[in-house]
């Protein structure tokens, strides 16, 4: 049967309210890959009642594709789930308007101020749903060695038997939304499909939102295998039950008990970095948590730079830079600003794409004088998450603005006032907007070859130890300041917050396999760059004994950015230091700057000789794990710098 015939036999099957065992159409794998994924996929007895009736509120759709594979595997995965209806996603502006008003009778958006934000919904999670589950997301590899001592692992065999069990039926009378979607620009050598089936109406618009979702996906597929299985069931969100399963050699992932957006978007962390981290070690590409901006001079010179900050660390401001009126001319436009996919070109240099369509920020803290661009992207056509509402259905967030409304509904549907001991909005709130909304959007997104990359930036949040900016000597200094990049953890993630932790590349939740290999497939590459970028290390948020912060930040950022570009165009001295290459007073541009002059920077800058020889011991629990599989070029650097000191 040929995928066209197999397609108008879903269709009939769908259709009909017999049992299913009698509906599913019966076609054996073909291929090797397929008989390969077959035997190890989840499977289960043909249910007893119809898995596949088409939707009767919701303007019922046909499959789109008649890839037999695509076909026989969603059929597969509604046999094991039964779900009462099945929604092909398109895509299209009308599906958008369908999809949105069955979400808004539900009471799972609630429609906002159509006069203050067009186009916007608001989405209440559950309160135990909030956060990235680090504790239970998984790498199931054949082996635990392949995962590696970060990761969490279990067996392929026991994971899929634990699936399997809470899957089974797990979407009975719900409607399973197939959402295809396209990591990467159109036409891309790196941009990779992926199939989500998903039972929840906000993962499929939200999907919409951050992906090219719908048929350029599939057109991209055309009569392929090569695409990333996803399955999400909310199940009862019982924390529980609650696994993000990666299974890197079949690349498929399957979450369960989440409607979180960092659990469950899983084109996201689950594909662009945990599964992709794992394809690009095999297929000699990089895949990383690094926005990606443009920094055009007035007189047209255009530097692109990466940069990988973790969570909540200021990568969205960064990338959404507007720089302050002191460097007039200058013009920042935003590629990406989370994830990074970059392969070596023909000329010697790293060439990125942003695999995203949206953006997926922290709300707290967004406000004009922090973000203005990021502000006027999610000022229409956004959904927020766990956000406050006013009275009159606008949004509110701790940091928006700088006197407090005198009432609210917060994140948790209870009314708040100034006087409530506990947030209005939820520190990790969200908002998902296209990045086309963004006013300093910049057209190389685009780009199916990408852009060349001068600098890769690694940013940290300390309030002590770690200068503004420095610079790495070569490569493999530079692959050992990102490996061992430090920061203060965050409301991103469950567990406790402003905890320093080592987070090496700003990768330590999404590295999909080993960080020991990770780290050797780093230097791999600078072996095949034979015009690298340069490598820098930032930190906007180090302290005074006082608590007050040694740099203003924001806008002000322009200023480092500034002397980074001008290091790559070899423009701008620096000074040998311990640490690295480091600007004085005379190489950084401090003009304009209100009570802010050289004995400002320099304090900024201080090496702390005492916090440094701690720093540089490996005597945190991440350094133990890594020991055996650390690189030897990177244990040489850790001494050197110890030397230095």
């Amino acid at each position: 049967m040929n995928g066209e015939t197999m397609a108008k036999a879903l269709q009939k099957t769908w259709k009909r309210k017999t049992p299913a065992a009698q509906e599913r159409a019966q076609a054996p794998p073909r291929g090797p890959k397929e008989k390969a994924r077959a035997q190890r996929a989840l499977s289960s007895p043909a249910p007893t009642t119809s898995a596949c009736q088409t939707i009767p509120t919701m303007n019922p759709q046909k499959p789109n594709t008649t890839n037999p594979v695509l076909l026989r595997w969603v059929e597969e995965m509604a046999g094991l789930c039964q779900p009462g209806q099945i929604f092909w996603c398109d895509g299209t502006e009308a599906e958008k308007k369908i999809l949105t008003e069955e979400a808004v009778a539900r009471g799972v958006l609630i429609q906002l101020n159509p006069q203050k934000l067009p186009g916007c919904y608001y989405h209440r999670s559950n309160p135990l749903d909030v956060a990235r589950s680090e504790e239970r997301t998984f790498i199931c590899s054949e082996t635990a060695d392949e995962a590696g001592p970060t990761n969490n692992w279990m067996a392929p065999a026991e994971m899929r038997a634990k699936l399997k069990a809470l899957c089974a039926g797990g979407m009975r009378g719900r409607t399973l939304y197939v959402v295809p979607y396209l990591m990467g620009p159109p036409g891309s050598g790196l941009s990779k499909v992926g199939i989500e089936l998903t039972d929840s109406i906000y993962v499929a618009l939200s999907m919409r939102i951050v992906t090219r979702m719908g048929q350029a996906a599939l057109d991209h597929l055309g009569g392929g295998e090569d695409f990333n299985r996803g399955l999400h069931c909310m199940l009862d969100l019982d924390p529980k039950s609650r696994y993000i399963a990666h299974f890197p050699r079949d690349n498929e992932v399957i979450s369960t008990a989440s409607n979180y957006g960092g659990n469950v978007l899983l084109g996201k962390k689950c594909l662009s970095l945990r599964l992709g981290s794992y394809l690009a070690q095999k297929e000699g590409w990089l895949a990383e948590h690094m926005l990606i901006l443009c920094a055009q001079s007035p007189g047209g010179e255009k530097t692109y730079v990466a940069g990988a900050f973790p969570s909540a660390c200021g990568k969205t401001n960064f990338a959404m830079l507007v720089p302050p009126p002191h460097f007039a001319g200058w013009k920042i436009t935003t590629i990406g600003d989370d994830i990074a996919w970059m392969r070596p070109g023909p000329d010697g240099r790293l060439y990125a794409i942003n695999p995203e369509n949206g953006y997926f920020g922290v709300a707290p803290g967004t406000n004009q004088e922090t973000n203005p661009n990021a502000m006027a992207a999610i000022s229409h056509d956004t959904i927020y998450t766990n956000v406050a509402l006013t009275p009159d259905l606008d949004v509110w967030w701790e940091g928006k603005t700088k006197e407090l409304p005198p009432q609210l509904t917060d994140w948790k549907g209870q009314p708040w006032t100034p006087q409530s001991k506990t947030p209005a909005a939820h520190p990790n709130s969200r908002f998902a907007a296209p990045m086309a909304n963004n006013p300093a959007f910049a057209a190389e997104a685009n780009d199916p070859n990408g852009v060349p990359i001068s600098a890769l930036i690694f940013g940290c949040r300390r309030t002590t130890t770690m200068p503004l900016v420095y610079q790495a000597f070569n490569w493999i200094h530079g692959v050992f300041i990102g490996a061992t990049l430090s920061s203060e953890t965050t409301a991103a993630a469950t567990g406790a917050v402003g905890q320093v932790r080592r987070d090496p590349m700003a990768m330590l939740p999404f590295c999909g396999y080993n960080m020991g290999y990770y780290f050797r497939h780093w230097l791999r590459m600078g072996k095949r760059l034979s015009n690298p970028p340069r490598i820098f290390h930032v930190n906007w948020f180090r302290r005074d004994e006082s608590g007050k912060y040694l740099w203003p930040g924001f806008s002000e950022n322009m200023r480092v950015l500034k002397w980074i570009v001008d290091r790559c165009h070899f423009r701008a001295d620096a000074g040998e230091t311990a640490l690295g290459w480091m600007p004085g007073p005379r190489d950084f541009d401090l003009g304009g700057m209100k009570n802010f002059d050289s004995h400002n920077l320099a304090k900024a800058q201080e090496i702390n000789l005492a916090e440094w020889h701690r720093e540089a011991l490996p005597n945190d629990e991440l350094s133990f794990k890594l020991h055996a599989e650390l690189p030897k070029e990177l244990a040489y650097q850790r001494e050197l710098l110890v030397a230095r000191l």
